[in-house]
């Protein structure tokens, strides 16, 4: 009589060698369980003394002489498997061949552990599964890094090139599942407060709003170039011009800056803008869904209402706009400290002399400092900016705009741009701005920074999916990268050799 049989594993093409009993108990699995439902595994204990199919990774193996223990994980945790080579010596033979990591089918029946070995740690700690039968979907080869560790010691490029590996550690998994339920709190508070999500466009036009443009070279237009959006700025302004009044978008944005700890190129904000406000009235909307999201998520707040310094006192006070309000048994605590920044300058001079923006050229002078600035001062001219501050991080900025066409000109005068520019670059605001614009204001909260400052991380890295490197290149695709001819031709750009 036949004891073993070769199957061939679907990934490796390699031959594997099982036992008779276990490929008869594959057949008569599939036909007694092909009708099954996959159980989550945190379902399982809900279901003791039934057969269920479970589908997932295998996180670690044990073999205790002729016992084996697997334990299986899937999105909703992790559940102890184990067989006995005498009641089943096809499955042991199978999971002596499994690797950690590998995926793959149980089909068991879930038992009550005796109480002296429940596992108190685990979610699932009061069941085990007894296995009838398994399949391997794939085996995983040796991993380049372990994963049952935080991850903190292994190279950053190490990280990036194997990140698909790198998320399944269980510190990254719960950092992007926080993320997601982070960005569903601030949907569903705005939506009940009858804001509109809208979504703006990702090619645009390059226009001097703080940073370097990432430009998109044109196919149709050769020598012309479309930009990625530093922010959805004038675009959510001019949907308060077409009268929707709350507008927001959780929204992509680029920028060509220096990279550092909480900084990428690539970041995502909650982006927001309201008509017939003031500053209080965006402030107090602001502070009203930052509260729901941080104590929703566990946080706890030091201080409501948030404290409000002017620029000037936050200078005197800490030495700067962004400081933490802390102390050493405050942040041991766990305890979030917010604070609005106001009333900042709304030039200053850069390193040639010439005048510039401190946060952003559409926002608008103080209703007492308005004349003024029409009429020419502009050292002392402070802007309607508001900064978030969120345990010394800048956790989001805005401001109340100019919907005044001549206070706008003004500014982008000062800013060096003659008439014909203006026009080139902002006539489609000014005209906007002639067709009965309400006055409104908004602000860009950071969603990156919003969830290192709740998982208590300090590199935006490690709650992204797929982060930058610190030397700018993407996770995995290794880009940037070089293009083919072809497409350089079809684009009308030649490269100059260094």
């Amino acid at each position: 009589m036949v004891k073993e049989f070769f199957l061939i594993d679907c990934q490796s093409n390699e031959s594997i060698r099982y036992h008779a009993d276990f490929v008869l108990s594959r057949l008569l699995a599939c036909v007694i369980f092909h009708d099954m439902e996959r159980t989550l595994v945190l379902e399982v204990i809900d279901k003791i003394g039934s057969e269920v199919v479970l589908e997932g990774w295998v996180h670690s193996v044990r073999e205790h002489g002729k016992l084996i223990f697997l334990d299986l994980r899937d999105r909703s945790g992790i559940v102890q498997c184990f067989v006995s080579q005498k009641a089943n010596p096809g499955v042991f033979a199978a999971f002596k061949e499994v690797s950690p990591e590998s995926s793959m089918k149980i089909v068991g029946k879930v038992n009550k552990r005796p109480e002296n070995l429940v596992n108190n740690k685990m979610e699932t700690g009061l069941v085990e599964i007894e296995v009838v039968s398994c399949e391997i979907y794939s085996r995983a080869k040796a991993l380049p890094f372990p994963l049952d560790t935080d991850g903190y010691d292994i190279a950053e490029e190490v990280r990036a090139k194997y990140r698909f590996l790198d998320l399944r550690r269980k510190r990254l998994n719960d950092n992007i599942r926080f993320r997601s339920k982070l960005v569903q709190l601030a949907r569903t508070y705005l939506f009940e407060n009858d804001f509109c999500e809208i979504e703006t466009p990702l090619l645009t036009k390059s226009t001097p709003e703080g940073a370097r443009d990432f430009i998109v070279p044109s196919r149709f237009y050769p020598g012309k170039f479309y930009a990625l959006p530093q922010s959805p700025q004038q675009y959510k302004q001019l949907l308060m011009v077409a009268g929707f009044e709350r507008y927001f978008q959780v929204a992509r944005c680029l920028r060509d800056e220096d990279l550092r700890a909480d900084r990428g190129f690539e970041h995502t904000q909650i982006d927001i803008e309201m008509s017939f406000v003031k500053r209080k009235d965006v402030m107090k909307m602001v502070e009203g869904l930052v509260t729901s999201i941080v104590e929703k998520m566990g946080g706890k707040i030091m201080q409501k209402p948030f404290p409000i310094f002017t620029y000037e006192e936050a200078q005197k006070k800490f030495g700067a706009d962004k400081f933490d309000l802390r102390n050493k048994e405050q942040k041991k605590q766990g305890l979030h400290a917010f604070a609005w920044v106001v009333d900042f300058p709304f030039f200053e001079k850069d390193k040639e002399g010439n005048w510039t923006f401190t946060h952003n050229p559409f926002s608008d002078p103080i209703p007492e400092h308005k004349e003024a600035f029409l009429k020419g001062e502009i050292a002392k001219i402070k802007t309607t900016q508001y900064d978030l501050v969120w345990n010394g991080y800048e956790a989001g900025g805005g401001s109340i705009r100019s919907h005044d066409p001549k206070i706008l000109e003004k500014v982008f005068s000062v800013l060096g741009h003659d008439e014909k520019k203006i026009k080139e670059q902002f006539g489609h605001m000014l005209e906007a701005f002639t067709f009965g614009v309400p006055p409104h204001g908004g602000i860009a909260l950071g969603i990156d920074r919003f969830v290192m400052c709740l998982r208590a991380e300090q590199y935006i890295r490690e709650v992204q999916a797929f982060p930058m490197t610190s030397r700018g290149r993407t996770a995995i695709m290794d880009a940037p990268s070089e293009v083919e001819e072809k497409q350089l031709k079809e684009l009308g750009l030649l490269l100059k050799k260094k």
